[in-house]
């Protein structure tokens, strides 16, 4: 079920209530404290956009193989897209790119029971119909900037959530290979040559050669060596 409300802190902390269950959403048109990785927040024009948080219950995950939730959900957003005719990217972790520019940021948080997932919220913001942004942002677009035209906020949602449970029923049903290898198929800039940042600000050239299915991204250095780097762990270096 979709629970629309006008104003909250966070989708995501309104859906940790156990009121909510697998499959629902909670989609707010403003939030005053929404949240993206790496600790900062997300921004988004009054209704214009979408925000929202899905709930899922995916007791059938092992702790060690969260990452193929958040792939299934990137891969169901670039199906999403598809049908409005964009081309996008999944830009490691999760946020979803048109060319050069962030369309999609996704916050995925999970509680554990032993060694299973037990609840999972799936945080997303869609840029949908805004076309001016704060300039501080860094390479944002909406599905309006990147087409010039206007879409209806309900029917993109409605389509994201049937190809999510498309691909979240792949995965409950044992088809994590396609999963991963569709994931792989559709990362920005797989085999490209770009410029890379680790926390200590040392930059190097690499490009990506992939995801382990635990989630570290793989990078090949000029030198030919292969590293494997947690979230927050490397930085990508993209030019506004």
């Amino acid at each position: 079920m979709i629970y629309r409300i006008q104003e909250t802190t966070s989708t995501n902390d309104d859906a940790r209530d156990a009121k909510y269950s697998h499959g629902d959403v909670v989609w707010a048109e403003r939030q005053t404290a929404g949240r993206g990785q790496r600790g900062h927040s997300w921004s988004s024009a009054e209704g214009e956009n979408l925000t929202f948080t899905l709930v899922l219950e995916p007791a059938f995950l092992p702790v060690a193989e969260q990452f193929l939730l958040s792939e299934a959900v990137a891969l169901a957003l670039c199906d999403t897209f598809a049908e409005f005719g964009i081309d996008t990217r999944i830009k490691w972790t999760n946020d979803i790119y048109a060319g050069d520019r962030k369309l999609v940021g996704i916050l995925i948080e999970h509680n554990y029971t032993g060694g299973r997932l037990s609840r999972t919220i799936v945080g997303i913001g869609i840029n949908v119909n805004q076309t001016k942004f704060d300039p501080a942002l860094p390479n944002p677009v909406s599905m309006a900037a990147a087409t010039g035209r206007r879409f209806e906020r309900e029917q993109v949602l409605d389509t994201f959530l049937a190809h999510c449970r498309s691909r979240y029923e792949a995965l409950e049903a044992g088809d994590a290979a396609r999963i991963q290898e569709a994931y792989r198929a559709r990362m920005y800039r797989l085999g490209e040559r770009h410029p890379y940042r680790l926390p200590d600000g040392t930059l190097f050239h690499a490009a990506i050669e992939g995801v382990r299915p635990s989630g570290e991204l793989l990078l090949r250095r000029d030198d030919g060596t292969t590293g494997a780097y947690l979230f927050k762990e490397v930085e990508f270096i993209i030019g506004r």
